[in-house]
C-alpha cells in the first residue's frame, strides 16, 4: 500500500481519493480553502460534489500544503489552466523522491503547451521522467461509487511506470499503460471539444446518426492533430481516445456534452458556465485547439465550428450547414 497525496478537492479528485482509500492507500486530500476543508471534515464527504459518497478511514482532508506533500506520490487535480501558478508554488517543497501524476486534461491558453509539457517547462527537463499522466473514460461519480473502470497512465520511464500501474491498479479500477504521453493528453484535451459538439448535436434532436458521425469524424481530426505532433496513431484508437471520446460524448454526467446542450437550447456561454459551476475545459481547449490547428495547418473542422459558436456567435444549424456542405473527401487516404 501507498502514501499519496492528491491536490485539489474537485469531483474528480475526490472520486480517486476516495477510491485509493477503499483499496488500502493514505490519502492526504488537500483542498485550498480552509472553510470548504472544515466542511468535509465534519461531514465527511466532498459537500459539494459528492455529498453522497462519504470519506474511507484513510482519507485526511489538508489545508497545508507541506503536509500534503510529504508522501513521495504527488497527485494535481488542479484545472489545467492553474497548473502553472500552482506548479510555481509548490516547487520550492517538491523532493528530489516525489513523482506526479497528472489528473487534468487540456491545452494551456496562450502557450499550447499540454500538461507534462507545462511541468517540464515550470520545473525542469528532469520531470519528463519524474511525471505520469491518468486518462481515459471515467466519470468521477462512478469510480467513487466502485464501478468498474478502465483507464491508461502514460509516462516515458518504463520501468516507474509498471510500477505505479501495480500499485494504483485494483479490482474495479483497472489501469493499461501507454508511453505516448503526447497522444495520451492530446485525447483527453480534445474529446472535450468534441462533446461540447455532441451536446449541441444532441439539443437540437438530430438523432443518432449524427452523434455517431460526429463522434467518427471527432476522432478522425483529433487523431490529425495527434500525428502532427509526433503521437501514435494507436493511442487515439485506445482508452484515452476512442474510449473517452464515446464516453464524454454520450454519458449525461459529462460536463462538456452538457455546455452543448445548453448552447443548442439558445444560452449564453457565460450564463451556462455560471449554472455549471465546474470547470468544462473544453470551453478553454476550443480556443488553444483552434489556434494550434491553424499554426500547423492541420484540418481541423469540428473543432473549428465549435470555436466559432463559442467565441464568434455562430448559429448551431449554420455550423452544421458548414459541416455537411464541405468538399468531398477520400475518409481514410486523406485523413481529412
Amino acid at each position: 500500500m501507498m502514501n499519496l497525496g492528491i491536490l485539489g478537492g474537485g469531483s474528480w479528485g475526490t472520486a480517486l481519493a476516495i477510491m485509493w482509500a477503499r483499496n488500502g492507500h493514505q490519502v492526504d486530500l488537500w483542498v485550498r480553502d480552509n472553510e470548504r476543508a472544515v466542511a468535509f471534515r465534519e461531514a465527511g464527504c466532498n459537500t459539494r460534489y459528492l455529498p453522497d459518497i462519504p470519506f474511507p478511514d484513510d482519507i485526511t482532508v489538508q489545508t497545508d500544503l507541506e503536509r500534503a506533500l510529504r508522501s513521495p506520490l504527488i497527485c494535481m487535480a488542479v484545472p489545467l489552466q492553474a497548473y502553472r501558478g500552482f506548479l510555481t508554488q509548490i516547487k520550492p517543497l517538491l523532493r528530489n523522491d516525489h513523482r506526479l501524476v497528472l489528473l487534468s486534461k487540456g491545452i494551456e491558453l496562450g502557450t499550447h503547451l499540454l500538461p507534462t509539457q507545462i511541468v517540464k517547462q515550470v520545473l525542469g527537463q528532469e520531470w519528463q521522467d519524474r511525471c505520469f499522466t491518468l486518462s481515459g473514460p471515467s466519470f468521477a461519480q462512478e469510480v467513487a461509487r466502485d464501478k468498474p473502470t478502465t483507464v491508461v497512465l502514460a509516462g516515458t520511464h518504463p520501468e516507474v511506470l509498471k510500477t505505479l500501474q501495480s500499485h494504483l491498479n485494483s479490482p474495479r479500477f483497472r489501469m493499461y499503460r501507454n508511453t505516448d504521453v503526447t497522444g495520451v493528453e492530446l485525447c483527453g484535451a480534445l474529446k472535450n471539444v468534441i462533446a461540447i459538439a455532441a451536446g449541441i448535436t444532441t439539443g437540437m434532436e438530430l438523432g443518432a446518426n449524427t452523434l455517431a458521425g460526429l463522434i467518427t469524424r471527432g476522432l478522425s481530426e483529433i487523431s490529425r492533430l495527434g500525428v502532427a505532433l509526433g503521437a501514435q496513431r494507436e493511442t487515439f484508437a485506445g482508452l484515452a481516445g476512442m474510449g473517452d471520446l464515446i464516453l464524454t460524448c454520450n454519458g449525461k454526467l459529462s460536463r462538456n456534452l452538457r455546455v452543448g446542450m445548453a448552447l443548442a437550447k439558445g444560452y449564453t456561454l457565460e450564463k451556462i458556465l455560471n449554472e455549471l459551476g465546474m470547470v468544462a475545459e473544453g470551453v478553454h481547449t476550443s480556443m488553444s485547439a483552434y489556434q494550434l490547428g491553424s499554426k500547423l495547418n492541420v484540418e481541423l473542422p469540428i473543432t473549428n465550428v465549435v470555436h466559432a459558436i463559442l467565441y464568434k456567435e455562430l448559429k448551431p444549424h449554420l455550423a452544421l450547414h458548414s459541416l455537411m456542405t464541405r468538399s468531398l473527401k477520400s475518409e481514410v487516404d486523406e485523413l481529412n
